[in-house]
């Protein structure tokens, strides 16, 4: 028995986190991502990357961070506003600026870090941020931190949105909120329906773009541009490196006057390093590919029709996204980790998404398809998914029996 009532507690937590199917553990990568990676010696067909478009081990970013390094060194010495903002930052933020048909565009170090920066600069005490309910952690974490009043809407629920927009608000601003597509369901975000809402109150319009750039819209810039929306319509966009750009970083992209604000407002931009600017370098690079070579985005259409088709023979419960991201609701967390275990037994990762990350009773297998993936592939997940059928059907018949 633990003498030490500080750590009796945290053993207490942890019990309780273990009892409801939530705990969470880490699997340790021992070598480069990829469509297979090698995991306590196990080679496994990787189906839970957010590489998408295979970038992240492409021989030219991997060139371009050699170079950067050469050249830079490994670090960028300190914060972008003291003496880290180097010449491959700039020439980054040029080139996004130019991708999203903004005026500028500002570097932050992690899609985190842009949220919680760009919500809290905006918005404070007397103002209201809302936000749909699926909105990734970094969205909710920075309307919480703003001091402003923060409200939710039901998942893509225009009706719910214009309801809370009605209702009797301080003189402040309105910030609405939304992923652009939805890191856990795939599903695109209703954005013409947003903007036109946004515009009708008078409030500003955030998008965060991090699992629609690369894949979505003309040369990959993303749901904003497959809708065909500008500046004016959608005034703040986010957008991460780690997902289809295949390196690491995020940046903010809008108006000169609102880039100039986050400069001086944003604390997650002001008080830390900047990314290391080989990986500016590198950033670039893959900026350039997943422009040029559309064959990527082309092939995960392909392997995601295969795979809906598929898991529809099967006659298993899936979203409805036609996004590199396809999950598979299971419901019970305990089960979803059964049924991630049980694909890891053939060879197969796939992450188990539990609560908080997803509503309760709602947990999945998030699968994610990438360029780089190939039918027989898709065929092995799909046998790996049929021989789990009975355990995901099986919860799911409880789950209507109990609404029932």
């Amino acid at each position: 028995m633990n003498s030490n009532p500080i750590e009796a507690g945290f053993a207490s937590q942890l019990a309780a986190i273990r009892q409801q199917g939530l705990y969470r553990s880490r699997q340790t990568i021992e070598r480069s991502q990829g469509v297979t990676v090698q995991c306590d010696g196990r080679i496994l067909l990787n189906f839970c990357s957010n590489d998408y478009l295979g970038l992240a081990n492409h021989p030219a970013l991997v060139q371009a961070v050699k170079a950067g390094v050469e050249r830079y060194g490994v670090g960028s010495g300190s914060a972008h506003l003291i003496c880290g903002h180097s010449a491959p930052h700039r020439a980054l933020e040029e080139a996004l600026a130019l991708f999203t048909g903004r005026q500028r565009a500002l570097l932050f170090s992690t899609g985190y870090m842009a949220n919680m920066g760009v919500i809290t600069a905006l918005t404070g005490r007397g103002d209201r941020v809302i936000e749909d309910r699926l909105n990734h952690a970094s969205l909710l974490d920075g309307g919480l931190l703003s001091a402003a009043r923060l409200q939710r809407y039901r998942h893509c629920n225009m009706s719910d949105l214009q309801r809370l927009l009605a209702q009797q608000s301080e003189a402040g601003k309105t910030l609405i909120v939304s992923d652009g597509v939805f890191s856990m369901g795939g599903d695109l975000a209703p954005l013409p329906e947003l903007a036109e809402v946004a515009q009708a109150h008078n409030a500003l319009l955030m998008i965060d773009d991090a699992h629609g750039f690369g894949l979505l819209g003309k040369n990959g810039a993303g749901s904003v541009d497959y809708f065909g929306l500008n500046e004016q319509q959608v005034p703040v966009l986010v957008g991460t490196f780690g997902k289809a750009f295949g390196t690491f970083g995020a940046f903010v992209a809008g108006s000169d006057g609102l880039i100039e604000l986050l400069i001086q407002r944003a604390r997650s931009y002001i008080y830390t390093t900047a990314i290391p600017p080989a990986i500016a370098e590198a950033t670039r690079v893959g900026l350039t590919l997943l422009q040029h070579e559309s064959w990527r985005r082309d092939q995960i259409t392909t392997l995601v029709e295969r795979f809906q088709r598929g898991v529809a023979a099967l006659g298993l419960p899936v979203g409805e996204a036609s996004s590199a991201i396809q999950p598979v609701i299971v419901g019970a967390s305990h089960l979803a980790v059964q049924a991630s275990e049980a694909l890891l037994a053939q060879g197969i990762l796939v992450s188990a998404i539990r609560p908080p990350t997803v509503p309760a009773g709602a947990a999945q297998l998030r699968i994610t398809i990438t360029a780089l993936h190939k039918e027989h592939h898709i065929d092995r997940l799909l046998d790996g998914l049929a021989g789990i059928k009975t355990l995901i059907s099986d919860d799911q018949s409880d789950d209507q029996a109990a609404a029932q």
